[in-house]
């Protein structure tokens, strides 16, 4: 970005809430259903339907509000916002406008190193709309997704650059996910958001001129789309030219953003009181009750298992960083009685699967429990680390009991003196040059009879047991 301009940049992030049912009627909120199976008149809007509000989606807007500082509205209501699309049956959407639930707050990122608070104006709460699906010859409209509860949270143009708008939708989905508010599954929908950017000559303290770019549906093409925006408004005003004020959508196969229509104002929804529906009322011991049940958030976790598992800081942070990946964790060591290693498995064999085959950890066969028993089968050198990750392999790949697994591939370690002492005896025979080299003083001499020693024993006999037992051979 060239210095001469300032970047403006603000999110309208659409949230589905974690609720079972709508939140005007008692349709499933599910994903995944055939196209109009999930609906009822009210989400079809049949004239004449009344709405009858989903309490639970007051309480997880609420929630999410408390989380994010927000001031909470103990009196707020619901309007209708006019527009006519195929997506809207009703013609209307019912939303908030001048009385939301939740006003302020803010998303800490971090840039440069360095905490950056990007404010918030205001969280509503407002129904989601029906599905276009556009096919070769024809289109159609799935109300499946209408009337599901949807939480949206309007930053302030507080952003500088494509990189704090990822930032910033990253921190928001890693703290709506911990506070059990939304799954924030993008590849369902679940959360959406409309871009607002403009830019200006850095000596200018008044914002640009904005465009708003419609309906991201993914971070990395929040990333993109911001990256190529921001980089024709430049050249646009550089030249001499106007930015419009406008609707433009994202073509990623393309790499650029195209006009779609002029941008609307809130004077072209015609908002007006939803007549149907009384006002959202809160009592101070409802929302205090709210408060008291916040979950522990993403930065307190991290600060934990530093604290109580003795974590280096940087692993804290990557394991915190995805819910159900720490929730792993914590049961993991628990049950294993050793964090560091619990730490270890998942920073490096763990992540490396998940990354490798783009997998959630809820996807993987291997459980908490199994993970927990083959460190332990570590720790009591009933295993060596190689046969511990043909374990974990297996695990990886079907499942099961590590100690069965261990005694049907025969990964069992040795430890019996005995035995080790044949092998150790054997090495040195075959290998006298190396033993003179060691007794000459080169010590890598030591670890290829070592080498041969594990060799002999398909990889079975105690690492730490076999050394000492060549050192006491070699030495005596």
């Amino acid at each position: 970005m060239s210095d001469a301009f300032k970047v403006s940049i603000g999110l309208e992030t659409h949230v589905q809430l974690d609720t079972r049912s709508k939140i005007w009627c008692g349709c499933a909120n599910v994903f995944g259903s055939e196209p109009n199976t999930d609906v009822c008149p009210v989400c079809l809007g049949y004239p004449g339907t009344m709405p009858v509000l989903n309490r639970e989606a007051v309480r997880l807007t609420v929630m999410a509000g408390l989380m994010l500082g927000c001031e909470i509205n103990r009196y707020s209501k619901f309007d209708r916002k006019s527009y006519f699309y195929p997506d809207m049956p009703k013609n209307y959407q019912i939303s908030q406008y001048d009385l939301p639930l939740c006003l302020g707050g803010g998303v800490e990122i971090m840039v440069d190193g360095q905490p950056k608070n990007i404010r918030l104006n205001r969280i509503h709460l407002e129904e989601d709309v029906a599905k276009n699906n556009h096919f070769e010859g024809f289109s159609g409209v799935d109300f499946n997704r209408a009337g599901t509860p949807l939480m949206e949270i309007v930053s302030e143009p507080d952003l500088s650059s494509a990189e704090e708008a990822f930032a910033y939708l990253q921190a928001l989905k890693q703290m709506l996910v911990y506070g059990g508010i939304s799954e924030c599954n993008l590849e369902q929908g679940n959360m959406r958001c409309d871009i607002n950017c403009s830019v200006r000559p850095a000596a200018q303290e008044q914002l640009g001129t904005k465009t708003e770019i419609k309906n991201m549906n993914t971070f990395k093409g929040v990333l993109r789309s911001l990256t190529y925006e921001i980089k024709r408004q430049i050249d646009v005003v550089s030249s001499g030219g106007r930015v419009v004020q406008e609707t433009r959508r994202w073509d990623d196969e393309a790499g650029v953003t195209r006009s779609m229509r002029s941008k609307e104002d809130a004077h072209d929804y015609r908002y007006f009181p939803e007549p149907d529906l009384m006002p959202v009322v809160l009592s101070e011991q409802e929302i205090e009750g709210w408060r008291a049940s916040l979950p522990e958030m993403p930065t307190t976790r991290r600060q934990r298992f530093v604290d109580e598992y003795g974590l280096p800081d940087y692993d804290a942070g990557v394991l915190v960083a995805d819910k159900a990946v720490a929730d792993f964790f914590e049961a993991v060591a628990r049950d294993a009685g050793n964090p560091k290693a619990a730490s270890n498995w998942m920073m490096t064999e763990m992540l490396r699967v998940l990354s490798a085959d783009d997998l959630e950890i809820a996807d993987i066969k291997v459980t908490p429990a199994a993970l927990a028993v083959l460190i332990r089968l570590v720790d009591e050198k009933a295993i060596n680390n190689t046969g511990a990750k043909e374990v974990f392999a297996e695990l990886v790949a079907n499942g099961g009991d590590p100690k069965a697994i261990v005694e049907a591939k025969g990964l069992a370690q040795v430890s019996d003196t005995g035995a080790l002492n044949t092998w150790v005896e054997e090495a040195i025979a075959a290998h006298p040059n190396v033993v003179d080299d060691y007794r000459g003083g080169k010590r890598a001499a030591l670890q290829f009879l070592m080498g041969q020693v594990m060799r002999a024993s398909q990889g079975k006999a105690n690492p730490p047991m076999v050394l000492q037992a060549l050192r006491d051979k070699l030495d005596s």
